[in-house]
């Protein structure tokens, strides 16, 4: 008997593939590639649709990472993160506790919501970036979708109504938001038409504009002049801010080659270093989900968190030791340290010198372009902040700094956030295998990670890697999703894990296999709305007739 049962299916294609956690986004990528687009296009098009119909999640106020393979076999990072205003400093909020489960709490919860959590939004820059230097479709087409979705409606999923439900206290501090999603009090109902007027013309604003309409045009005025009072934005942080192309990092596993997204996203350098820790295991013999293999990927998850915490941050401010980390001399060094008998706390093994809920879509097209995307305003709904008269809803990308001085993530004017988004790419011999990534804040790279595992060690199926129960700590309780046992909560507590049950662990995955003979299977997991769509056929047999009698 398995220890789980998958919940979807997969969808499969020959001539492309749009993977998103909404089957509207997913229907407007698949559009765009059955007229001739190529990946970036249906990439981009479907986060213009998300950011309408999984308004929770992503928005063009947000920010996230790219990562795209070339038909040619090259890999592009996209850093569309976040930056902290130019008036911002390392002192700018107040830590309520040194508790791992509460570090980065601060007095007032000024970092979570409201104007003060509000960094410099990356997301239209780098969304308008992929789409001109990637893509072959205009700005105004590759919106068009969206402001369909926007203008006509769209109907509210239950996975929308839940996640208004939990963020219903903050919502209602926001008129604009209360109006929208707490419609006489009460979260929006499933079954609900949901019609954004305001932000249909906010996208046609862009569409006219581009992206100048928010960094020093009308939208940026109206953002700015909304946090006038009370934060500490300014017209010049939006008109300075600058998409960073960046070279992604490449590791190897049990032959596979795996390549992420650099500095400050944490995937690429942490999830080598915890897959060159793990190569020195049998995990295929341990098997899934036992004792042994649970208690293994909690520690290599605690020891890559001690190093991400001093380590892996904005590289233009904090010199990162990539070349140790993914170093597997180094890994080795950590493996002495691993006690399979007992849970441990971990610190740094490396050090630096200060200087100088998310969403996800996976997209493969006919001629080998492939795309992973992260994108988020962080928490459910952001900073619960909207922008009055352009429906855009702000981020809460603060909450991801420390909020104390003197660390590698500290708030410093400029900075950008530091990021667990792991748009991630496997590949073997030279072909790419396997493109994942998923929504989840500091739980991304953890899960990403295990489903890796899950696919090379385990064997599993494209679906049952991405559905697989997953487990999460950073140094504190060890959360365990419901599959898992209580037996195995029970063995995990013997050599001193503080096991949490927990109803999930990050967000829906996205994945695309590319299997033999050209077949590309998409999976979508049961923790969000993912709906895969795959395409097949094509053009009739040249020189058919059909003849009339």
């Amino acid at each position: 008997m398995t220890l789980f049962e998958c919940e979807k299916r997969p969808a499969s294609g020959s001539k492309g593939m749009v993977v998103t956690n909404h089957p509207l986004a997913s229907g407007a990528g698949a559009q765009v590639l059955l007229q001739g687009g190529n990946a970036a296009d249906a990439a981009v098009t479907s986060l213009f649709a998300l950011s309408v119909v999984e308004p929770m999640m992503i928005g063009l106020l947000g920010g996230g990472v790219t990562h795209i393979r070339t038909a040619s076999g090259s890999h592009h990072i996209i850093d569309g993160l976040s930056t902290a205003p130019g008036k911002a400093s390392a002192n700018l909020f107040q830590p309520v506790s040194d508790d791992i489960a509460n570090y980065r709490k601060t007095a007032g919860r000024k970092n979570e919501v409201g104007p003060l959590s509000i960094a410099v939004p990356g997301a239209l820059a780098a969304w308008c970036e992929v789409l001109s230097e990637h893509g072959t479709i205009s700005l105004s087409d590759a919106l068009e979708p969206a402001i369909q979705y926007a203008e006509k409606g769209f109907i509210v999923s239950p996975y929308l109504t839940d996640c208004t439900t939990d963020t219903a206290h903050d919502l209602k501090t926001d008129p604009a938001l209360a109006a929208r999603f707490l419609p006489d009090g009460n979260a929006i109902s499933p079954g609900t038409r949901l019609k954004q007027p305001q932000y249909a013309e906010t996208l046609r604003l862009i569409g006219q504009q581009g992206p100048k309409a928010l960094y020093g045009g009308p939208l940026g005025e109206a953002l700015v002049a909304h946090l006038a009072d009370n934060g500490i934005m300014s017209m010049s942080d939006l008109t300075d801010y600058r998409v960073a192309t960046r070279e992604p990092i490449y590791g190897s596993y049990r032959g596979f080659e795996i390549t992420g997204p650099p500095p400050p996203a944490s995937a690429g350098v942490h999830i080598t270093q915890m897959l060159n820790v793990l190569e020195h295991f049998d995990v295929a013999a341990m098997g899934f989900g036992t004792p042994d293999s649970v208690h293994l990927l909690a520690e290599v998850l605690k020891l890559a968190f001690a190093d991400r915490a001093q380590a892996t941050a904005d590289p233009a401010y904090v010199d990162v030791p990539v070349k140790k980390l993914i170093d597997k001399a180094y890994a080795a060094s950590r493996v002495e340290r691993l006690d399979m008998s007992a849970a441990q706390s971990w610190t740094p093994g490396v050090s630096t010198g200060e200087s100088k809920s998310t969403t996800h879509v996976t997209v493969a097209d006919s001629a080998g372009n492939v795309v992973s995307t992260t994108q988020t305003i962080n928490g459910l709904f952001g900073a619960c902040v909207e922008v009055p008269g352009t429906g855009l809803i702000a981020n809460n990308y603060m909450y991801n700094f420390d909020p104390r001085s003197g660390k590698a993530l500290s708030v410093a004017p400029g900075k950008r956030v530091f990021t667990s988004m792991a748009p991630m790419m496997v590949s073997k011999d030279g072909a790419i295998r396997y493109a994942l990534g998923l929504p989840g804040a500091m739980r991304i790279f953890p899960s990403a990670m295990q489903s890796i595992v899950n696919l090379i060690d385990h064997r599993m199926s494209l679906q049952e890697a991405v559905e697989a129960p997953r487990i999460w700590t950073e140094g504190g309780a060890l959360e365990l999703e419901p599959a898992y046992s209580e037996s195995l909560a029970a063995d995990l507590a013997e050599p001193g894990h503080e096991v949490l049950r927990v109803n999930r662990v990050a967000g829906g995955m996205n994945a695309i296999e590319f299997g033999t003979e050209g077949l590309l299977t998409g999976a979508a997991c049961w923790r969000a709305d993912g709906t895969p769509v795959g395409i097949a056929g094509g053009n009739a047999r040249p020189g058919v007739r059909f003849s009339i009698r």
